[in-house]
């Protein structure tokens, strides 16, 4: 073997030297020279003087575990006992034997919340579901907000209804939805999200007495209404959005004039790029046939920039969905 080799020639020599000779590594002959490590299990580790004994053990574990403290946290259980002049063990060795017992989780009784239903709607023309909701306008100083509400057709995007007040109110919301049904009718369905304008009693009791069915958004689950979220984000984008308005009457001459332009101007990317009123109003088939006719007139005149491909307008809108269901749950439901 090499290794005594090595040792026969670093009595003469450095050991560096002697495995630089004989092509050895230096760190495998040191270890090679070591004793054999044990290989077996590891020795027991001996218990710490101030450990707890068994019978102390089970005395926790009964105790925490008895009527009067079974449905406390082990602080509570802890206070209550050092109050009563009796220490068993620190918090945290308490911890330690409800672990070891399998019995480290909550104690206290939980509430339980029942699974929110994920609401699914559809609209395949005006007037079968609206979205509205509330956001905040910077007012003149620190602190002061503006109430935005607004109310749209989610099929055709045209905001049917809107105010804006000082603050939140569900009567101002209720007057708001009545405004907007008397002039557009009575939608199938309204949707909004949870807060407490969107769930209140006046609101509610409208849309109760007119026939018109509530949803709601799941807690803490913004996807859920998305047409309202996309149009607050097209009016906080625009390049002429003010960072802050001057006052009340400022803020509803601005969205005054924002929603006519988004109304009768606004070409939406999803509606084929029409006017929600041209969608809204029954205009956006002609227009279509409009933009086909340029456009095959265009063709006509050079083929050859359009690859021979006879171009198309963008087709319009057949259906609006909130959460619209798998293929394979429109199957099942067939």
């Amino acid at each position: 073997m090499i290794a005594p080799a090595v040792a026969d020639l670093a009595e003469h020599t450095s050991t560096a030297r002697a495995c630089a000779l004989l092509g050895w590594s230096r760190a495998t002959h040191y270890r090679a020279q070591a004793p054999a490590r044990r290989t077996g299990p590891p020795a027991p580790r001996p218990a710490p003087p101030n450990a707890l004994s068994e019978a102390e053990r089970t005395e926790v574990l009964d105790v925490l575990n008895s009527p009067r403290f079974a449905d406390k946290s082990v602080a509570q259980a802890w206070a209550v006992l050092l109050d009563e002049g009796t220490y068993l063990c620190s918090m945290s060795t308490m911890h330690r034997v409800l672990r070891t017992a399998g019995q480290c989780g909550e104690r206290r009784r939980q509430a339980t919340h029942p699974p929110r239903a994920r609401p699914e709607l559809v609209a395949t023309a005006p007037g079968h579901v609206w979205s509205w909701d509330i956001t905040k306008l910077r007012g003149p100083d620190r602190g002061v907000y503006y109430d935005l509400y607004v109310v749209l057709d989610i099929f055709s995007r045209y905001v049917v209804g809107w105010t804006v007040a000082a603050g939140e109110d569900a009567q101002i919301a209720k007057a708001m939805l009545a405004d907007a049904i008397a002039v557009h009718g009575a939608p199938g369905a309204v949707h909004a999200d949870r807060g407490t304008s969107m769930t209140s009693k006046p609101v509610a009791q409208l849309l109760v007495d007119l026939g018109v069915a509530r949803s709601h958004s799941r807690p803490h689950v913004s996807n859920d209404n998305p047409y309202s979220e996309a149009a607050f984000k097209t009016l906080k984008y625009a390049p002429v959005f003010p960072d802050r308005f001057g006052s009340l009457a400022d803020a509803r001459a601005f969205c005054e004039a924002f929603f006519a332009h988004y109304n009768h101007e606004h070409r939406h990317s999803g509606l084929g790029l029409h006017t929600p009123a041209s969608v809204h109003h029954g205009t956006a088939a002609e227009v279509r046939a409009q933009r086909s006719t340029t456009l095959d007139a265009a063709y006509a005149a050079n083929p050859a920039r359009f690859r021979h491909r006879r171009p198309q307008p963008p087709a319009l809108p057949t259906a609006a969905w909130i959460n619209q269901p798998s293929r394979e749950a429109l199957v099942q439901t067939n």
